[in-house]
């Protein structure tokens, strides 16, 4: 370990060495203009620490993210754009679904599908279905498992799009699991 602090201080001393000589040459030929950008650097920098600090606050407000409660319920906040989005594993690996009602079933887009384990180029598109941009085909495949927070469902029908979906959809085959789907307050609330 102090072998590491060493090489940390080392490494922080040489740094200052290197700008501090930089500002010290700048500042004799140039000292109005060196503190004018030195403070706009500052000024930056300062941003920069205040933005990561916020962020967690800022990421909330563009983008809010479910919560999953005792007794299996799940409250999803609608997001500015008016859609309800809420993360889900499958397959153990975490994917952002869009909640829509007018979708039959879970369907994956192929980066997502890829995702999970799916490999595209066993799959048989036999079906097709009505979306926003058109018509596409579709694969039927069975998720092993889809997980949002203790509620875990085995064996999940679901259908692999043969679209470039910027999200995954999840629909009405998946949402009818639930005992009570509603929304109160813009929040859509499902319970188990």
């Amino acid at each position: 370990m102090m072998g590491d602090q060493f090489a940390r201080f080392a490494y922080l001393a040489l740094l200052l060495v290197a700008v501090g000589g930089f500002l010290l040459v700048e500042l004799r030929e140039r000292p109005g203009r060196t503190l004018r950008m030195a403070a706009a650097w500052g000024l930056i920098f300062l941003g920069a620490i205040a933005l990561a600090g916020l962020w967690p606050e800022i990421r909330n407000a563009v983008a809010p993210r479910e919560r999953v409660l005792a007794g299996g319920r799940i409250e999803v906040p609608v997001g500015n754009d008016g859609h309800y989005r809420l993360t889900a594993r499958v397959n153990d690996i975490a994917i952002r679904f869009v909640v829509d009602t007018g979708a039959s079933s879970i369907a994956l887009g192929p980066r997502d599908a890829e995702r999970v384990g799916i490999d595209l180029d066993d799959l048989a598109y036999i079906g097709q279905a009505r979306t926003a941009n058109g018509i596409v085909e579709t694969a039927p495949v069975r998720l092993e498992s889809v997980t949002i927070g203790d509620i875990r469902d085995a064996r999940v029908p679901a259908m692999v799009l043969r679209a470039d979906l910027d999200e995954s959809l999840m629909g009405m085959s998946y949402l009818s699991r639930f005992a009570r789907v509603s929304i109160e307050d813009s929040v859509l609330i499902l319970e188990r």
